[in-house]
């Protein structure tokens, strides 16, 4: 597992949230200034200095609670608030969408080209605010300070942590299912064909050295995709044509298809991780949203409904190839009461005999009972 996963993971992870909340608070008809508040204001946490010092340490993968304990905090560090289920949808689209970037990326080493994208429409966000200006683009020198010297295996390893990270998730997204790059189950559909990675051949040709021969020897074979070139190998400087698109804002994000229920589930107690209390503890202090802070007295926070769309209408014309079943587990006082009703009625009031019965003896008294 990687140790320099962390400032990709949320770096891009945020730029994510930003696309997201710019499209739905621009479709929502938000006023310009309050949507420029809550970007700035949500960029300049994400991109504080103590934050990103701790990000930058290398250390090993928050749990997922902790992952997504940050970035609600995240969200909520401007001045809109948004409830339970506009918050867990805004999660599952940002998750859902970093996770296909990281699945299409070429070759590893795009990784930092996605994030390389991310951070140039957050620059963009902030381009009249010097302050937080300031602050991405010292956050744009330690990624190429860190990440730039990497080998390409590295890379590969921190690939491998990220998609590691987001195996279990396969929530359906509304314009994922659009563009058929999704199935209903919610696993992504890989294309065969296109670019193939910079430094690379097009498949389908063999070569060898026949030494009877004493020459090359070269062999066609069927690659099984519309393979083309390799593109140019994009620019890992704070400015320049990044080449690959993976990473911009180019996605019109609609409401998150909600997750299909598993067919058994069932509830859990889990005993608390300490180590997942430090590390909430910990974010929170760099994120400044600790309970023992003194409110601004002085901020206005309004709420937002970012998600109004209908979800069934989203995916209703998805079928689904297996019956759901719903299992209670928890406890029900009431049914068991119920239980023990039924089983008192079979039942005989009268004291069951000592003596040994037959099989046979039991059937005829049963007989002469219906009689």
């Amino acid at each position: 597992m990687s140790m320099r996963t962390l400032p990709l993971l949320f770096i891009n992870l945020g730029g994510e949230m930003l696309y997201i909340l710019d499209q739905r608070l621009q479709a929502q008809n938000v006023p310009t200034e309050k949507t420029s508040k809550v970007m700035n204001d949500i960029i300049c946490t994400l991109f504080s200095k103590p934050f990103m010092e701790e990000l930058f340490k290398p250390q090993d993968m928050y749990s997922k609670r902790t992952q997504r304990a940050v970035l609600i905090r995240l969200a909520h560090s401007s001045i809109m608030r948004l409830n339970q289920a506009s918050m867990d949808k805004l999660y599952d689209l940002m998750t859902m969408a970093f996770k296909y970037q990281v699945l299409l990326c070429p070759r590893p080493r795009d990784l930092l080209l996605v994030t390389f994208n991310h951070m140039d429409a957050i620059r963009a966000f902030v381009s009249d605010t010097p302050a937080i200006l300031n602050q991405v683009e010292e956050t744009y020198q330690q990624l190429i300070k860190v990440y730039t010297p990497l080998s390409d295996g590295e890379f590969q390893l921190l690939r491998q942590t990220l998609l590691m990270c987001f195996q279990d998730l396969q929530i359906r997204v509304s314009a994922f299912l659009k563009d058929k790059v999704q199935t209903c189950s919610g696993r992504f559909v890989l294309p065969l064909g296109g670019p193939v990675p910079c430094g690379s051949e097009v498949p389908g040709l063999i070569r060898y050295w026949e030494a009877c021969r004493g020459q090359e020897v070269c062999h066609l074979f069927p690659s099984g995709g519309a393979y083309c070139g390799a593109l140019p190998e994009g620019s890992f400087h704070m400015s320049g044509d990044r080449v690959i698109t993976l990473g911009t804002n180019i996605s019109v994000y609609s409401a998150a298809v909600p997750p299909s229920k598993p067919i058994l589930a069932l509830q859990m107690s889990i005993a608390p991780n300490l180590l997942a209390k430090e590390e909430l503890t910990l974010l929170s202090h760099l994120l400044g949203s600790l309970e023992n802070q003194d409110p601004d007295k002085t901020r206005t926070f309004y709420r937002v409904n970012l998600f109004t769309v209908d979800m069934e209408e989203e995916y209703g014309n998805c079928e689904l190839s297996f019956q759901v079943l719903n299992i209670q587990a928890a406890k029900d006082q009431q049914a068991e009461e119920e239980l023990a009703r039924i089983v008192g009625e079979f039942t005989e009031k009268g004291e069951p005999s000592s003596s040994p019965r037959s099989k046979g003896d039991d059937l005829l008294t049963l007989m002469d009972e219906l009689q």
